[in-house]
């Protein structure tokens, strides 16, 4: 019995030390931008981030279907099935406005 106790007590010292690092982790997704670079606008992020997948038929055709700007930042921010979250250091508040403006617009206001 002493050796399945010291087994417990090995698994919960483990999920300690796994959940402290998964915090430190976490910590690291609200990183803000290096100080002097910012993105053109809307239509640069969507070139050299979004295109990639979703002008590849890899994502979901975007530009032209005219969805809600708040939508698109709620899935950029969190991810959706296969897409991944994109964090602040990746894409900052402003350009993330940006692209959900750029890619929200009907497809004769390109």
């Amino acid at each position: 019995m002493k050796a399945g106790r010291m087994k417990f007590v090995g698994l919960v010292s483990a999920l300690i030390v796994m959940a402290s690092h998964t915090g430190a982790m976490g910590a690291d997704q609200k990183e803000v931008p290096k100080a002097g670079f910012t993105w053109k606008d809307g239509a640069e992020v969507y070139t050299k981030i979004c295109a990639l997948c979703h002008e590849t038929s890899v994502g979901p055709i975007l530009r032209g279907r005219e969805l809600d700007p708040l939508y698109i930042r709620l899935v950029v921010r969190n991810g959706s099935r296969a897409m991944p979250a994109f964090r602040a250091s990746e894409i900052d508040d402003h350009s993330l406005e940006q692209l959900s403006e750029y890619v929200s617009k009907p497809a004769g206001d390109k």
